[in-house]
Order: structure tokens, then C-alpha cells, then sequence
């Protein structure tokens, strides 16, 4: 793969640059190598328990510099496309931390014209889904943070949101608005952000379906990484191609096949 027009490098966080709340070997030293060889960086994820505030405040405790504008968030685009709406009634099915970034908008749980929904965790119940079905038979529409099936915790493999999703469209015959990866018009708000064509980007991820597959769509190169959420039996069977796999981000600069003297400015 060539890999000299690489100018921006747009990486997943979670099981790609830490599990939880321990960085993976050589993450940190890897994207310290990439702002010193002049290549932009930027931090797209679908996480949806964490504030940015509390999502940046995370990563720089594990050692990472990164600044707030650096990361791109699912509940960022999702507010920003409300706020597009004006004031809508919402309900919103959001973490405790993440809500609170939403609290401007008018709210209600049973009359909601637009109903967001990102993780919860244990708070799923039979009432919850039946309450938002309900809203859905009577015209509101689905708007999910992502649709992940499945992520990589401390405590090995959990189900994602992307389950409720698909039976809350199963049952009402709609179809979600899926903001985060791999939407396009997701990868296109990082695009924008760094003024780069996407043939200058690169993806570098642990999902095949939301980030090679997404940035593959969006036009860029997407390299998945074997670490994280990564199974070689779904790999395996993937229609998916990625440009490249590597075995953990401490391998990128020799994919890049970066020099460790060049000298240069952080991004």
C-alpha cells in the first residue's frame, strides 16, 4: 500500500489506543512519532457514555496529548444536527454525563418528535423499549448515536446499542438515523475539519464495519488493527477489504514507514 500521500491520520479510540482506561502498548509513542513527523491527527468515536469534556480529560490522564478540538464525537454530530432542527421535542436515551450536553433542548418521553439513542447500559428494560416504540408508531424518528453490534471492554466482548436499534426498527417498521461511524456525512465532518481530501486520509480502527468499512465508503484508506474488538473469525468472513491489517498501532510508523530523526512541529 502506498502510504507517502498520507497526510492525517483519523483513529478510533476505544481498543485501538487504550481498553478502558489503560493505553495499548506503544499508542502513546506512536502518536508523539506521527505530530513530529507533521501528520494531523484526529479522534473519532462512537463512544457514547463520556461527555467530550470527560472523554478528552480520560485520554489525557492515560498520557495522550490531544486537545478537545481534536476529538470527534457521535454526541457531538448528533447535537450539532439537532440544533440544525431548531428546538425539536426530544427523548433522549443517552449516558448521565452525555445528556447533560443536551439539557438545552425541550424533552418529553412519551410525545418525543425525535428520539436519540446512544448507551445505557442496565437501564434497558421492556418499558423503555415499549415507550419508545409507541412514540415511533405516532411519527418520531429513530436517531441512533451508532449501531455497533458488539465492543471490546476489560471484561472481554459486551453487546452494543446496535441490538435495540435493530428491534425498535424490527418492530415499528422505521429506520434509524445512524449518526456516528460509519456514516459518511460522519467521516466527512473530520474531513472538513482537517481541509484534506479524503485520498490524504487515513482510518485506523479495531471495527470492520464501522471504521474500515465507513472510511472505505467516505474514500479513504482504512487499516484494522488486531487488537480490541478485532476477532479473526469475523474477519475471516467480512466481504470487507481493508488496506492493510496490522497486528497493534505500535506497528503504524512501520507501515508508514516513518524516520524516528525527522524533526517537525506537533499539528
Amino acid at each position: 500500500m502506498n502510504t507517502s500521500s498520507v497526510n492525517a491520520i483519523l483513529f478510533d479510540l476505544d481498543g485501538v489506543l487504550h481498553v478502558g482506561k489503560s493505553p495499548l502498548p506503544g499508542a502513546i509513542e506512536t502518536i508523539d512519532q506521527l505530530r513530529i513527523q507533521g501528520i494531523s491527527c484526529r479522534f473519532v468515536t462512537n463512544t457514547s457514555t463520556l461527555s467530550r469534556a470527560s472523554l478528552h480529560k480520560r485520554i489525557l490522564d492515560m498520557g495522550f496529548y490531544v486537545t478537545p478540538e481534536e476529538i470527534i464525537s457521535a454526541p457531538e454530530a448528533a447535537l450539532k444536527y439537532l440544533e440544525q432542527l431548531g428546538n425539536p421535542l426530544c427523548r433522549f436515551l443517552l449516558a448521565d454525563d452525555v445528556k447533560k450536553d443536551f439539557s438545552h433542548f425541550r424533552q418529553s418521553n412519551t410525545a418525543a418528535d425525535y428520539i436519540v439513542v446512544g448507551d445505557i447500559g442496565k437501564s434497558w428494560s421492556y418499558t423503555i423499549m415499549n415507550e419508545v416504540f409507541n412514540c415511533l408508531k405516532q411519527g418520531a424518528k429513530l436517531i441512533a448515536i451508532h449501531k455497533n453490534r458488539f465492543w471490546q471492554t476489560e471484561h472481554g466482548l459486551q453487546l452494543d446499542i446496535g441490538c435495540f436499534i435493530d428491534g425498535l426498527e424490527y418492530a415499528s417498521g422505521t429506520e434509524a438515523m445512524i449518526i456516528g461511524k460509519p456514516s459518511v456525512d460522519f467521516f466527512k465532518i473530520a474531513l472538513a475539519d482537517l481541509k484534506l481530501p479524503p485520498s490524504e486520509v487515513m482510518v485506523i480502527g479495531d471495527d470492520i464495519d464501522s471504521d474500515i468499512d465507513g472510511a472505505q465508503k467516505a474514500g479513504m484508506r482504512g487499516v484494522l488493527v488486531r487488537t480490541g474488538k478485532f476477532r479473526q473469525e469475523y474477519f475471516d468472513t467480512s466481504t470487507i477489504k481493508p488496506h492493510a491489517v496490522i497486528d497493534s498501532i505500535a506497528d503504524l510508523p512501520g507501515l508508514l514507514q516513518l524516520s524516528t530523526t525527522a524533526e517537525g512541529t506537533p499539528d
